[in-house]
Protein backbone atom coordinates (compact mmCIF):
# COMPACT_ATOMS: atom_id res chain seq x y z
CA UNK A 1 0.00 0.00 0.00
CA UNK A 2 1.19 3.29 -1.30
CA UNK A 3 1.36 5.93 1.81
CA UNK A 4 0.51 8.77 -0.35
CA UNK A 5 -2.12 9.52 -2.94
CA UNK A 6 -1.96 8.79 -6.32
CA UNK A 7 -3.38 11.28 -9.00
CA UNK A 8 -4.64 9.01 -11.74
CA UNK A 9 -2.77 11.41 -14.84
CA UNK A 10 -5.29 12.39 -17.61
CA UNK A 11 -4.92 10.84 -21.13
CA UNK A 12 -6.71 11.11 -24.29
CA UNK A 13 -9.52 9.33 -25.64
CA UNK A 14 -9.98 6.46 -22.13
CA UNK A 15 -13.74 8.20 -22.06
CA UNK A 16 -13.90 5.95 -25.41
CA UNK A 17 -12.25 2.55 -24.06
CA UNK A 18 -13.37 -0.28 -25.55
CA UNK A 19 -14.59 1.55 -28.93
CA UNK A 20 -11.28 1.35 -31.17
CA UNK A 21 -9.01 -1.86 -32.26
CA UNK A 22 -6.06 -2.42 -29.67
CA UNK A 23 -2.43 -0.91 -30.62
CA UNK A 24 -1.22 -2.64 -32.99
CA UNK A 25 1.41 -4.96 -32.41
CA UNK A 26 4.85 -4.54 -33.17
CA UNK A 27 5.95 -5.90 -36.98
CA UNK A 28 9.04 -6.31 -38.16
CA UNK A 29 11.78 -4.15 -38.26
CA UNK A 30 11.93 -1.83 -40.76
CA UNK A 31 14.60 -1.76 -43.48
CA UNK A 32 15.21 -0.75 -47.37
CA UNK A 33 11.63 -0.25 -48.98
CA UNK A 34 9.71 -0.34 -45.83
CA UNK A 35 7.66 2.61 -44.63
CA UNK A 36 9.50 5.84 -43.73
CA UNK A 37 7.33 8.81 -42.37
CA UNK A 38 9.23 12.16 -43.10
CA UNK A 39 8.53 14.80 -39.70
CA UNK A 40 5.55 16.84 -40.72
CA UNK A 41 5.98 20.84 -39.60
CA UNK A 42 2.43 21.40 -39.91
CA UNK A 43 1.45 19.29 -36.69
CA UNK A 44 4.03 22.15 -34.61
CA UNK A 45 1.57 24.91 -32.75
CA UNK A 46 2.63 28.13 -34.67
CA UNK A 47 1.44 29.85 -31.51
CA UNK A 48 5.03 28.29 -29.71
CA UNK A 49 7.43 28.66 -32.74
CA UNK A 50 9.96 31.69 -32.99
CA UNK A 51 9.70 32.76 -36.70
CA UNK A 52 8.97 29.72 -39.01
CA UNK A 53 10.29 26.41 -39.40
CA UNK A 54 12.95 26.42 -41.77
CA UNK A 55 14.28 24.11 -43.82
CA UNK A 56 18.14 23.50 -44.23
CA UNK A 57 21.25 20.99 -44.93
CA UNK A 58 22.74 20.54 -41.70
CA UNK A 59 25.41 18.00 -40.14
CA UNK A 60 23.97 15.21 -37.97
CA UNK A 61 25.32 13.44 -34.90
CA UNK A 62 27.24 10.27 -37.39
CA UNK A 63 29.02 13.64 -39.31
CA UNK A 64 26.76 12.97 -41.97
CA UNK A 65 24.68 16.21 -43.74
CA UNK A 66 21.00 15.88 -43.94
CA UNK A 67 18.10 18.12 -45.24
CA UNK A 68 16.61 18.71 -41.64
CA UNK A 69 14.01 21.50 -39.92
CA UNK A 70 15.40 24.14 -37.81
CA UNK A 71 12.81 24.75 -35.16
CA UNK A 72 12.97 27.52 -32.71
CA UNK A 73 11.23 27.90 -29.38
CA UNK A 74 10.77 29.73 -26.12
CA UNK A 75 10.11 26.13 -24.55
CA UNK A 76 6.93 27.28 -23.17
CA UNK A 77 3.40 25.41 -23.12
CA UNK A 78 0.77 26.84 -24.73
CA UNK A 79 -1.88 24.53 -23.88
CA UNK A 80 -1.13 24.30 -19.84
CA UNK A 81 -0.04 27.13 -17.41
CA UNK A 82 3.50 25.80 -16.08
CA UNK A 83 3.77 25.01 -12.29
CA UNK A 84 2.81 24.37 -9.76
CA UNK A 85 5.57 22.39 -8.25
CA UNK A 86 6.00 22.78 -4.18
CA UNK A 87 3.33 23.49 -1.78
CA UNK A 88 3.71 26.47 0.53
CA UNK A 89 2.92 24.47 3.62
CA UNK A 90 2.90 20.87 4.89
CA UNK A 91 -0.88 21.26 4.79
CA UNK A 92 -1.79 22.16 1.32
CA UNK A 93 -3.71 20.00 -0.76
CA UNK A 94 -2.62 18.48 -4.00
CA UNK A 95 -3.82 21.42 -5.88
CA UNK A 96 -1.13 23.69 -4.35
CA UNK A 97 1.77 21.56 -5.66
CA UNK A 98 2.64 18.90 -8.42
CA UNK A 99 4.05 15.72 -8.92
CA UNK A 100 6.76 13.05 -8.00
CA UNK A 101 8.02 10.13 -9.52
CA UNK A 102 9.24 6.99 -7.70
CA UNK A 103 9.98 3.60 -8.58
CA UNK A 104 7.40 3.64 -11.67
CA UNK A 105 4.32 5.49 -9.37
CA UNK A 106 3.23 9.25 -9.91
CA UNK A 107 2.87 10.87 -6.23
CA UNK A 108 1.41 14.35 -5.20
CA UNK A 109 3.39 16.74 -4.04
CA UNK A 110 1.02 18.03 -1.41
CA UNK A 111 1.83 18.94 2.01
CA UNK A 112 1.36 16.07 3.68
CA UNK A 113 4.24 14.40 1.01
CA UNK A 114 6.37 17.14 1.82
CA UNK A 115 5.79 16.71 5.47
CA UNK A 116 6.28 12.60 5.59
CA UNK A 117 9.12 12.36 3.02
CA UNK A 118 11.49 10.77 5.79
CA UNK A 119 9.16 8.31 6.38
CA UNK A 120 8.88 7.54 2.63
CA UNK A 121 12.58 7.16 1.77
CA UNK A 122 12.86 5.91 5.11
CA UNK A 123 15.54 8.67 5.81
CA UNK A 124 15.55 10.30 8.78
CA UNK A 125 17.58 13.11 7.50
CA UNK A 126 15.39 14.66 5.64
CA UNK A 127 13.17 17.72 6.69
CA UNK A 128 12.29 20.16 4.00
CA UNK A 129 10.13 22.47 6.12
CA UNK A 130 10.57 24.70 8.90
CA UNK A 131 9.25 24.40 12.63
CA UNK A 132 6.26 26.75 11.89
CA UNK A 133 5.46 24.14 8.58
CA UNK A 134 6.75 26.16 6.03
CA UNK A 135 8.33 24.64 3.41
CA UNK A 136 12.00 25.72 2.35
CA UNK A 137 11.44 26.84 -1.45
CA UNK A 138 14.45 27.92 -3.69
CA UNK A 139 12.10 31.75 -3.61
CA UNK A 140 15.03 33.54 -5.56
CA UNK A 141 17.01 32.99 -8.64
CA UNK A 142 20.74 32.68 -6.88
CA UNK A 143 19.09 30.35 -4.39
CA UNK A 144 17.58 28.37 -7.42
CA UNK A 145 20.97 28.62 -8.97
CA UNK A 146 23.15 27.38 -6.28
CA UNK A 147 20.85 24.20 -5.68
CA UNK A 148 19.85 22.70 -9.18
CA UNK A 149 23.47 22.04 -9.74
CA UNK A 150 25.72 19.11 -9.01
CA UNK A 151 28.00 21.05 -6.25
CA UNK A 152 24.76 21.52 -4.59
CA UNK A 153 25.56 24.69 -1.89
CA UNK A 154 25.48 22.90 1.63
CA UNK A 155 22.89 25.91 2.82
CA UNK A 156 20.51 23.96 0.32
CA UNK A 157 20.31 20.64 1.74
CA UNK A 158 17.04 19.79 2.08
CA UNK A 159 15.40 22.30 0.00
CA UNK A 160 12.65 21.73 -2.79
CA UNK A 161 14.38 23.23 -5.57
CA UNK A 162 11.81 25.05 -7.61
CA UNK A 163 12.85 27.62 -10.79
CA UNK A 164 10.12 30.32 -12.09
CA UNK A 165 9.28 30.66 -16.01
CA UNK A 166 10.20 34.30 -15.30
CA UNK A 167 13.88 34.02 -14.91
CA UNK A 168 14.62 31.58 -17.92
CA UNK A 169 11.69 33.72 -20.37
CA UNK A 170 14.33 34.97 -22.51
CA UNK A 171 15.82 30.99 -23.32
CA UNK A 172 15.90 30.10 -27.04
CA UNK A 173 16.00 26.87 -27.84
CA UNK A 174 16.61 25.28 -31.26
CA UNK A 175 16.26 21.91 -32.41
CA UNK A 176 17.33 20.53 -35.56
CA UNK A 177 15.81 17.45 -36.86
CA UNK A 178 16.42 15.52 -40.40
CA UNK A 179 13.47 15.62 -42.41
CA UNK A 180 13.67 11.90 -43.37
CA UNK A 181 14.51 9.88 -40.19
CA UNK A 182 16.63 6.88 -40.92
CA UNK A 183 16.64 3.44 -39.64
CA UNK A 184 19.67 1.68 -37.77
CA UNK A 185 19.76 -1.66 -36.78
CA UNK A 186 22.34 -0.33 -34.02
CA UNK A 187 20.63 1.30 -31.40
CA UNK A 188 22.15 4.57 -29.60
CA UNK A 189 20.86 3.91 -25.81
CA UNK A 190 20.52 6.44 -23.27
CA UNK A 191 22.61 5.17 -20.30
CA UNK A 192 24.87 7.14 -17.83
CA UNK A 193 22.84 9.91 -16.16
CA UNK A 194 25.30 12.40 -16.33
CA UNK A 195 25.66 11.83 -20.02
CA UNK A 196 22.37 10.87 -21.80
CA UNK A 197 20.91 12.23 -25.81
CA UNK A 198 23.11 13.14 -28.59
CA UNK A 199 25.72 16.48 -27.67
CA UNK A 200 24.55 19.38 -28.30
CA UNK A 201 25.61 21.58 -31.37
CA UNK A 202 26.27 25.15 -30.88
CA UNK A 203 24.29 28.09 -32.62
CA UNK A 204 26.44 30.95 -33.73
CA UNK A 205 27.19 32.79 -30.58
CA UNK A 206 26.68 29.88 -28.06
CA UNK A 207 29.00 28.77 -25.80
CA UNK A 208 28.79 24.90 -24.89
CA UNK A 209 28.64 24.33 -21.08
CA UNK A 210 27.82 20.32 -21.75
CA UNK A 211 24.26 20.92 -21.05
CA UNK A 212 23.69 22.58 -24.69
CA UNK A 213 24.34 25.94 -25.81
CA UNK A 214 24.85 29.05 -23.99
CA UNK A 215 25.97 32.46 -24.44
CA UNK A 216 27.13 33.17 -20.86
CA UNK A 217 29.03 31.18 -18.38
CA UNK A 218 27.18 30.54 -15.72
CA UNK A 219 29.57 27.68 -14.32
CA UNK A 220 28.92 23.72 -13.77
CA UNK A 221 25.78 22.94 -15.63
CA UNK A 222 22.38 22.01 -13.63
CA UNK A 223 21.32 18.93 -11.74
CA UNK A 224 17.87 19.05 -10.57
CA UNK A 225 16.27 19.96 -14.49
CA UNK A 226 18.21 16.59 -16.39
CA UNK A 227 21.41 16.47 -15.39
CA UNK A 228 24.93 17.98 -16.06
CA UNK A 229 25.58 17.32 -20.04
CA UNK A 230 22.44 15.56 -21.08
CA UNK A 231 20.69 17.39 -23.96
CA UNK A 232 17.32 16.87 -25.21
CA UNK A 233 16.36 13.98 -26.72
CA UNK A 234 12.92 16.06 -28.82
CA UNK A 235 9.93 17.93 -28.57
CA UNK A 236 6.27 18.10 -27.83
CA UNK A 237 4.40 19.84 -30.62
CA UNK A 238 3.87 22.89 -28.23
CA UNK A 239 7.78 23.29 -28.59
CA UNK A 240 8.35 22.21 -25.30
CA UNK A 241 11.85 20.11 -24.71
CA UNK A 242 11.74 16.40 -23.70
CA UNK A 243 14.50 15.31 -21.68
CA UNK A 244 16.34 11.82 -20.92
CA UNK A 245 15.87 10.65 -17.30
CA UNK A 246 15.93 13.34 -14.40
CA UNK A 247 18.85 12.50 -12.14
CA UNK A 248 17.11 11.11 -9.64
CA UNK A 249 19.75 9.63 -7.56
CA UNK A 250 21.74 13.00 -7.32
CA UNK A 251 19.03 14.92 -6.94
CA UNK A 252 17.71 13.30 -3.52
CA UNK A 253 21.60 12.60 -2.64
CA UNK A 254 21.55 15.99 -1.44
CA UNK A 255 18.21 15.84 0.37
CA UNK A 256 16.32 17.95 -1.90
CA UNK A 257 13.05 17.51 -4.40
CA UNK A 258 12.56 18.94 -7.68
CA UNK A 259 8.82 18.06 -8.45
CA UNK A 260 7.79 18.02 -11.76
CA UNK A 261 3.68 19.63 -12.83
CA UNK A 262 0.98 17.76 -13.42
CA UNK A 263 1.99 18.08 -17.52
CA UNK A 264 5.62 16.16 -16.18
CA UNK A 265 7.50 19.36 -16.83
CA UNK A 266 9.77 21.41 -14.79
CA UNK A 267 12.28 24.13 -14.74
CA UNK A 268 16.73 24.65 -14.74
CA UNK A 269 18.57 27.05 -15.02
CA UNK A 270 19.96 26.79 -18.18
CA UNK A 271 17.85 24.22 -20.28
CA UNK A 272 14.34 26.26 -19.12
CA UNK A 273 11.19 24.34 -18.99
CA UNK A 274 11.03 20.79 -20.03
CA UNK A 275 9.41 17.57 -20.02
CA UNK A 276 10.51 14.48 -17.52
CA UNK A 277 7.16 12.58 -18.36
CA UNK A 278 4.02 12.69 -20.60
CA UNK A 279 1.30 12.94 -18.79
CA UNK A 280 -1.63 13.94 -21.83
CA UNK A 281 -1.57 17.65 -21.06
CA UNK A 282 0.41 18.80 -24.70
CA UNK A 283 -0.96 18.42 -28.15
CA UNK A 284 -2.07 15.37 -29.61
CA UNK A 285 -2.67 13.95 -33.01
CA UNK A 286 -5.04 11.05 -33.04
CA UNK A 287 -4.98 7.87 -34.91
CA UNK A 288 -7.92 6.89 -36.94
CA UNK A 289 -6.80 3.45 -36.09
CA UNK A 290 -7.37 3.96 -32.10
CA UNK A 291 -3.63 4.10 -32.08
CA UNK A 292 -1.77 6.19 -29.07
CA UNK A 293 -1.79 9.37 -29.95
CA UNK A 294 0.83 11.11 -31.85
CA UNK A 295 2.82 13.94 -29.37
CA UNK A 296 5.70 15.22 -30.69
CA UNK A 297 9.08 13.88 -32.75
CA UNK A 298 12.46 13.02 -31.37
CA UNK A 299 15.39 14.11 -32.30
CA UNK A 300 16.53 11.67 -35.06
CA UNK A 301 13.06 12.19 -36.89
CA UNK A 302 11.07 9.79 -36.06
CA UNK A 303 7.33 10.14 -34.12
CA UNK A 304 6.74 9.80 -30.59
CA UNK A 305 3.37 8.46 -29.21
CA UNK A 306 1.38 8.48 -26.24
CA UNK A 307 1.85 5.34 -23.66
CA UNK A 308 -1.53 4.26 -23.91
CA UNK A 309 -3.82 3.94 -26.83
CA UNK A 310 -7.36 4.80 -27.19
CA UNK A 311 -9.09 1.71 -25.32
CA UNK A 312 -6.34 2.54 -22.52
CA UNK A 313 -3.58 -0.44 -23.71
CA UNK A 314 0.01 0.03 -23.33
CA UNK A 315 2.32 -0.89 -26.57
CA UNK A 316 3.28 -4.41 -27.16
CA UNK A 317 6.57 -5.52 -28.51
CA UNK A 318 8.62 -2.24 -28.18
CA UNK A 319 12.68 -2.74 -28.52
CA UNK A 320 15.44 -1.71 -26.23
CA UNK A 321 14.79 2.02 -27.79
CA UNK A 322 11.24 2.36 -26.47
CA UNK A 323 9.88 1.88 -30.22
CA UNK A 324 8.44 -0.69 -33.08
CA UNK A 325 7.49 -0.55 -36.45
CA UNK A 326 3.87 -1.05 -38.19
CA UNK A 327 2.93 -0.05 -41.63
CA UNK A 328 0.80 3.05 -40.97
CA UNK A 329 3.61 5.12 -38.60
CA UNK A 330 6.74 3.29 -40.07
CA UNK A 331 8.82 3.19 -36.94
CA UNK A 332 8.22 5.24 -33.91
CA UNK A 333 8.25 5.21 -30.18
CA UNK A 334 6.17 5.80 -27.37
CA UNK A 335 6.55 7.62 -24.37
CA UNK A 336 7.32 5.47 -21.36
CA UNK A 337 4.41 5.67 -18.63
CA UNK A 338 4.25 8.65 -16.50
CA UNK A 339 5.85 6.93 -13.30
CA UNK A 340 8.45 5.90 -15.41
CA UNK A 341 11.00 9.28 -15.42
CA UNK A 342 11.46 7.92 -19.21
CA UNK A 343 10.25 9.13 -22.66
CA UNK A 344 12.67 7.01 -24.82
CA UNK A 345 15.19 4.61 -23.83
CA UNK A 346 17.64 5.23 -26.93
CA UNK A 347 17.41 6.46 -30.61
CA UNK A 348 17.08 3.79 -33.64
CA UNK A 349 18.26 6.67 -35.95
CA UNK A 350 20.67 9.41 -36.75
CA UNK A 351 19.89 12.55 -34.46
CA UNK A 352 20.20 15.94 -35.01
CA UNK A 353 20.72 18.72 -32.30
CA UNK A 354 19.35 20.95 -29.78
CA UNK A 355 21.02 23.86 -27.90
CA UNK A 356 19.80 26.72 -25.56
CA UNK A 357 21.02 30.36 -25.68
CA UNK A 358 20.18 33.18 -23.39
Amino acid sequence: MKLFSYRPLPLLGLAMMGVFPPLLNAGPEPSQGERVVAVDPSYFMSEALIGEITKEKRELSDGSTAMCYVIRTYSKPVEHEMGPWAPKTITDGKEAGGIWLSEGEVYDVDGPFIKNIAEFYNDPAWKLYRDDGSVRITDTLEAFQAAARPDVDPQYNNYVVEGQPEWVAEKVTTYIIPVVPTYHAKPQLLGNANRQGPPPQNEAGAHDHGHGAHTHDHGPPPRAGGGAGQGGIGLAFNGVNFDPPAPVAAILAAHTLAPFDDAGGHINPFEGYHYHAATGETKEIAQEDGHAPMIGYILDGFGLYAYLDEAGNPPEGLDECGGHYDEIRGYHYHAGSPGSNQIIKGFRGVTGSVSVED
